[in-house]
Order: C-alpha cells, then sequence, then structure tokens
C-alpha cells in the first residue's frame, strides 16, 4: 500500500475510535443533563448524533474505499461502489454537520440578542421542525449529488459548505459582539446588585452557552476550509494532479476530525456536561473492578 494511503488509513483508525467513544459519551452526558433547555438539548443531541455517524459509519467506509483504491488503480465498479457506499452517508453527515451549526448558532444569537422574545420566537415545536427539515434536505441532497457530473458536483458542494461556514461565522460574530456588550452592561449592574443575583447567574449560563457555539463555528471552520479549496482546486483543474489528490486525502482526513473535537468543546465549556462525563467514565471504571 502507498504511504500516504497507508498514513491516511491510521489517522481515520485513531479518529474513528475518538468520535464514536467521545461522541457516545457527550450524547449520554447530554440527554442526563436537566440544566440545558430543551431546545440546546435538542441541537447538542442531533450535532452529537451527526458527529457520531461520522466515527461510526463514513470513517469505516471511507478506510475501506481506500484500501480498494490502493490495491484497484483502475475504474472497476467494485471501488466505484465503494466510493458511493461512502460518499452518500459521508455528503449527508457533512451537510447536517454545517446546517445545525448554523441553526445552533442562530438559536444562540437570538438567546442572547433577543433575550425577552426568546420564548415567543424559538419554540421547541419549530426546533424539531427545523432539525427534521435539515437531515431531509441533506439527505436529499446527498442523493442529487450523485446524479450529476463529478467536476459540477465538488463546485456546488464546495459552493455550499462555504456558504454555511460564512453563515454560521456571521452568527458567530454577532454572538460574541454581543456577549461582549452584555459584560461590560453586567459589570456595571453589579455594582448595584448582589454578585449571586438569579438573574445574573442565569446571564452569564446564557453568555456560557453563547461562546460554545462560537468555539464550534472556529473549530467547524478550521476544518472544512482546507477540504473546500481543495475541492475548488480539483474542479477548476482539467487534470488534477496526483498531489493535489492526495492531499484531499489529509483535507478531508482533518474534516473528519471536527467530529472528535466537538464534544471536547461541549465538555470545556459546559461544566454540567463535563461532571456528567467525568462521572460515567468513573462508573464505567468502577464496574469494571
Amino acid at each position: 500500500m502507498d504511504s500516504s494511503y497507508l498514513l491516511v488509513c491510521l489517522l481515520n483508525a485513531f479518529l474513528f475510535y475518538t468520535a464514536t467513544m467521545l461522541n457516545i459519551v457527550t450524547i449520554h452526558a447530554i440527554r442526563k443533563t436537566p440544566s440545558l433547555s430543551k431546545n440546546l438539548k435538542t441541537l447538542l443531541l442531533s450535532l452529537a448524533v451527526s458527529d457520531l455517524g461520522v466515527g461510526l459509519v463514513v470513517q469505516p467506509l471511507n478506510v475501506a474505499n481506500l484500501i480498494m483504491e490502493s490495491k484497484l488503480n483502475n475504474e472497476t465498479s467494485k471501488t466505484y461502489n465503494f466510493f458511493i457506499a461512502y460518499l452518500v452517508p459521508a455528503n449527508l453527515l457533512a451537510l447536517a454537520t454545517l446546517f445545525l451549526v448554523i441553526v445552533l448558532c442562530a438559536e444562540r444569537f437570538i438567546a442572547i440578542h433577543y433575550y425577552l422574545r426568546y420564548q415567543e420566537l424559538v419554540t421547541h415545536k419549530r426546533v424539531v421542525a427545523v432539525v427534521v427539515s435539515i437531515w431531509v434536505l441533506s439527505g436529499l441532497f446527498s442523493l442529487v449529488r450523485l446524479l450529476i457530473p463529478k467536476s459540477i458536483m465538488y463546485v456546488v458542494f464546495g459552493i455550499t459548505n462555504l456558504a454555511c461556514i460564512i453563515a454560521a461565522t456571521f452568527f458567530s460574530v454577532r454572538i460574541y459582539l454581543s456577549v461582549r456588550l452584555h459584560m461590560n452592561q453586567i459589570q456595571v449592574l453589579e455594582l448595584q446588585l448582589a454578585p449571586q443575583n438569579a438573574q445574573m447567574v442565569n446571564v452569564r449560563r446564557m453568555q456560557k452557552f453563547a461562546m460554545m457555539s462560537v468555539y464550534v463555528c472556529l473549530v467547524l471552520m478550521l476544518c472544512y476550509l482546507p477540504n473546500i479549496c481543495t475541492l475548488f482546486s480539483i474542479a477548476f483543474t482539467s487534470r488534477p494532479s496526483t498531489c493535489i489528490e492526495h492531499l484531499q486525502f489529509y483535507t478531508v482526513t482533518l474534516e473528519f476530525l471536527n467530529s472528535s473535537l466537538n464534544p471536547v468543546i461541549y465538555c470545556w465549556k459546559m461544566k454540567h456536561i463535563r461532571h456528567k462525563i467525568i462521572g460515567f467514565i468513573r462508573n464505567a471504571f468502577t464496574k469494571q473492578k
């Protein structure tokens, strides 16, 4: 096997394990955390399920596809079938992740910017409807991609990914500016009110959740942008070089890394989830003994 294929396979095998285990534990922790609102819990669970799907389904299929490509250099029906089996779930989960991050950032922006109207604007039924729509739309789009030429497919998917990242970044910047404004206001109010005032504590918790979505967006951007650049390079090059094609192996793997990093962000920014995860791991080791 070529050294590039071997290294990418090893990286994906490692990330497959981390993404699967971290997201299983994270899903359990989110479900058992009562302090999270229904809306935020629904969005985080959906994003964690998408990340779990990447680790549990997409990365093993990617390894299998790479092994088949390394053994069979020519175009065969067997390699094509492996490629399609990998491509459909990969597209579905990548799009679902992008759309869910946009909705998460938008929901947190509304929560912090339109605090008094949040209950009116964002109901649990609307959030569930949006999440279901995202999964259906992602599934349809991933199937439609099979019907269009490969070069056009790269352009369409690259533009879609880039548009999603721009939208999520827009909401993240607005969230950051709103949090900065609220922090300045809180510093003034703390001189007049008790620091442990219930409303003040609630506002601080809301700010932490808002900044968590900013970090999720930042990591998404760092993981997805290199692959977007590679997609455009392949699409607008008549004969892509072997170097670019091998580079895509690594940029796709970097994109998959996002699924292992999101649980780390939840654990870092939300202490309730962190405590649940630590408790879950401690109980698991105690039962083994």
